[in-house]
């Protein structure tokens, strides 16, 4: 024998109902079967919307009487030949007929009592099971309908009735004797009284119904049909990545539903847990899903099943020096919280005894605060306890498994994970059985500390970063394809996974919470939203994600001041955006100091030389004790181009021009010229050399000539620039006359630093620098005869964009 429930989701619509008979029919061919319907999706809703309207004298209450009436009547004609339909459409209009007189009392004497309301709600599943009884038997099946009014008995306690189960269990069996051979069709959800007045059995009170009959008649299984496949890890809704829980014992299951888990309510299993019976959550929308097997041993090995969680509480905080080593006090808060129904969800307390935490429902929190500083009114006014604290705008989230109390080191990983992602935990619970942990942390926190705990818990050798990128420009653009062309093997080889979420230029900006195509090489267009920095991060915020990472590819100012709040909302940043660390030195150490304090990685190494590892390599050298003595560097791929076409005889002007449709210096070469770029450079380089650096300690030698420096466009500046060929071309041949190269580079020494032409001879490094290419001499107290060298391209889009993507990969490994 099994039992087999399908909610209202399940029989929603005419194509669901379809599926549901065909679920049955092919149940029903295997074994014997009952099976519990609720009413049509929606309905007890309806019902309850016309009963307020009645209540309220709103006439309106006929409308959509009418309407509920009319779409059973058509699932009676869609679902029943039409020389059968008769009998039940006339069931079907004599219910309504009894409602609408219902209704009319109701809108006469504007009262709606619970009494009055478990009648007006059963009427949902009683006509819901009665057509789908005689639907099954035009598919062939002995069907009886059964109104659970006949066999459940419970009190009067309307709403929320409980049940007699000695009468229920012997009125069930004596009605299954009498009907073995058919097909039972129970109504969900309803029940009765002695007195045969209609009760209800309280939220997913069909589930319930399933449940009673399932342990009443010992059945082998009991099913629960939802639009779920079984009970998540997490809510889908909050963490994207929640998957199918295989397998959860009763205790588990208890936990998982006490704190938030809509699947399966506690008083449904009470039945089937009395009697060992396993109970299966299936998708109706996906019979062949195995679901989740809820049974009271389980072969799951995972550390923990499921993460669930509470929104919209209030945490109490009940402390003073007069309550250390008294007895009672514990006594008097939680009596006081009885006697005014505050239910309490959770209870922390520390062993000093100086303070009681306990957290509630917010609906309940001004209530609580009232009744304990009532209790306590004599300590309040005495100085032996304070006013009772509430810290509003809280959620409580929970890990669940019966393996925890196996296996030390569940806790240190969840608040390892909560630690990582900047959470504070404001409270923590654990019994002794070990099967639950709950901590409290700000509503606001919710989302990343689920999405935290799930991939700390479900997805360890797995690493998510959830990327919002800023500049969808020339290395915007090659970012996201190397993203693309590379996600694979990250997943499958480095356990990486990467997903864009917020995309902008500077016109406009698009969002996708689960994630762009990138193989669609997305760009924002007028099709989405109009750029506003403010909004993007609001709702890059408001997103929530662990491991959440700001990618800013623009050379904007005003993005580089955004970075202290980014950091302030915990949010990871990569960016080759020279403005930030480059402007006042105060910011640049303040941005330091946040980063440090929060643990929140800021990334830069493409500051200097595009993708060339010069700034981490920097950074080791200081971590490990050396000191900088001197730094030089090429450190403009396009300057160094330039100069080094410049040898081969090309003038001056016509190698500017190449440059720019190469695509190595800016729209306006002037930007590259100007030394600007470089002396920020070197900038950054000497402070991360720990070096109290500001801009104005750098001499500066601008390669655009005095009266090219504020022509009004660049094909002017372009051509005025051919006035001064000879001048370049005579620095050239003074050079070569040496034979000596021309340089433009960067030198820090004593706390200074100079920007310019340099002609080198041949023994120098950079005498045999060609192309695009950089070149860094680090010179320390380590590397002080040879100095260290890198080089490699230091221009252009694609190694740029590769420079970031290392740093994305470099937090990714961070972050485990």
């Amino acid at each position: 024998m099994k039992i087999i429930k399908f909610g209202g989701s399940s029989i929603g619509d005419i194509d669901r109902i379809k599926n549901v008979l065909q679920i049955v029919r092919n149940g029903n061919d295997k074994e014997k079967i009952a099976v519990v319907f609720s009413a049509f999706g929606g309905v007890t809703e309806d019902l309850l919307k016309c009963a307020e309207l009645a209540k309220k004298n709103d006439p309106e209450y006929q409308s959509f009487l009418l309407a509920m009436e009319k779409r059973h009547m058509q699932l009676v004609k869609q679902l029943i030949p039409v020389q059968k339909q008769s009998s039940v459409l006339t069931y079907v209009k004599v219910r309504f007929n009894e409602l609408e007189d219902l209704f009319h009392g109701i809108f006469l004497i504007k009262e709606f009592s619970d009494r009055t309301s478990d009648y007006v709600v059963s009427f949902g599943e009683r006509i819901s099971a009665y057509i789908l009884t005689e639907a099954l038997r035009e598919k062939g099946m002995d069907t009886l309908y059964v109104d659970a009014r006949d066999v459940i008995r419970t009190n009067d306690n309307f709403g929320n009735a409980k049940v007699n189960f000695p009468t229920t269990n012997q009125l069930i069996w004596d009605l299954y004797n009498k009907s073995k051979e058919q097909l039972l069709v129970v109504t969900g959800f309803v029940s009765s009284t002695d007195k045969g007045e209609t009760t209800t059995l309280g939220r997913s009170g069909s589930d319930y119904t399933a449940a009673i009959f399932a342990a009443a008649l010992k059945a082998k299984s009991l099913e629960i049909w939802t639009d779920v496949s079984g009970v998540m890890t997490a809510d889908p809704k909050l963490v994207y990545s929640a998957i199918t829980i295989p397998q959860l014992s009763y205790n588990e299951a208890m936990e998982l539903s006490h704190f938030g888990a809509k699947v399966v309510f506690p008083a449904t299993m009470q039945p089937a847990m009395r009697r060992k019976i396993p109970i299966y959550i299936k998708n109706t929308f996906a019979p062949e899903n195995p679901g989740t097997l809820i049974c009271e041993q389980t072969e799951n090995t995972k550390l923990i099943k499921g993460i669930s969680s509470l929104s919209q509480i209030s945490l109490l905080n009940i402390q003073g020096s007069g309550l250390v080593e008294v007895v009672g006090v514990s006594s008097r808060v939680f009596g006081s919280l009885a006697r005014a129904q505050v239910n309490i969800i959770l209870i922390s307390q520390a062993s000093s005894e100086h303070s009681i935490c306990v957290a509630i429902k917010s609906s309940d929190a001004e209530k609580a605060c009232a009744v304990i500083e009532q209790e306590f009114h004599y300590e309040i006014i005495a100085g032996e306890m304070d006013k009772v604290a509430i810290m509003p705008n809280m959620a409580v989230i929970a890990v669940v498994g019966e393996n925890m109390k196996h296996h030390p080191g569940a806790s240190g990983r969840l608040f390892q994970a909560l630690g990582r992602n900047n959470i504070n935990v404001s409270a923590i619970a654990q019994g002794s059985s070990e099967l639950n942990i709950s901590a409290v942390i700000k509503q606001t926190d919710l989302q990343k500390g689920l999405n935290a705990l799930h991939e700390a818990f479900f997805l360890a050798d797995n690493k998510v970063l959830h990327i919002f990128l800023i500049g969808v420009g020339l290395i915007g653009k090659a970012l996201t394809k190397m993203i693309n062309s590379q996600l694979s093997k990250l997943q499958t080889n480095y356990m990486l996974d990467i997903k864009v979420h917020g995309l902008a230029n500077s016109r406009y900006m698009a969002f996708d919470e689960d994630g762009f195509d990138l193989s669609k090489e997305p760009v924002p267009s007028e099709k989405d939203l109009p750029m506003d920095l403010n909004v993007f991060l609001n709702t890059m915020n408001s997103m929530n994600f662990s491991n959440s990472v700001l990618v800013d590819c623009t050379a904007s100012q005003e993005v580089g001041d955004c970075y202290q709040r980014v950091l302030e909302s915990k949010v990871a940043i990569v960016t080759p955006n020279k403005k930030a660390n480059s402007g006042p030195l105060e910011k640049y150490k303040e941005l330091k100091k946040l980063s440090g304090q929060r643990n929140i990685k800021f990334l830069y190494e493409t500051n200097v030389a595009a993708g060339l590892p010069v700034i981490n390599t920097l950074q080791d050298l200081i971590l490990s004790g050396d000191s900088v003595i001197r730094i030089e560097g090429v450190l403009s791929g396009s300057m160094n181009f330039i100069f080094s076409e410049l040898g081969k005889g090309i003038p001056f002007s016509e190698v500017v021009a190449n440059a720019k449709i190469k695509g190595y210096t800016e729209p306006d070469p002037r930007d590259d010229l100007s030394g600007m770029d470089v002396a920020r450079k070197i900038l950054i380089l000497g402070r991360e050399a720990e070096q109290d650096l500001h801009f104005e300690d750098i001499s500066i030698q601008s390669m655009v000539p005095d009266d090219c420096v504020h022509t009004k466009s660049i094909p002017e500046f372009m051509e005025k620039l051919k006035g001064h060929d000879d001048h370049f071309r005579k620095l050239l041949e003074e050079a070569d006359s040496k034979g000596e190269k021309l340089r433009f580079m960067a030198v820090l020494e004593n706390g200074k630093a100079s920007v310019g032409l340099k002609s080198v001879n041949s023994k120098h490094p950079f005498y045999a620098l060609e192309g695009s290419d950089n070149m860094i001499l680090f010179t320390t107290e380590r590397y002080h005869e040879f100095p260290m060298i890198i080089r490699g391209p230091g221009a252009g889009a694609d190694v740029t964009a590769a420079g970031v993507f290392a740093d994305i990969i470099r937090l990714g490994n961070y972050s485990r």
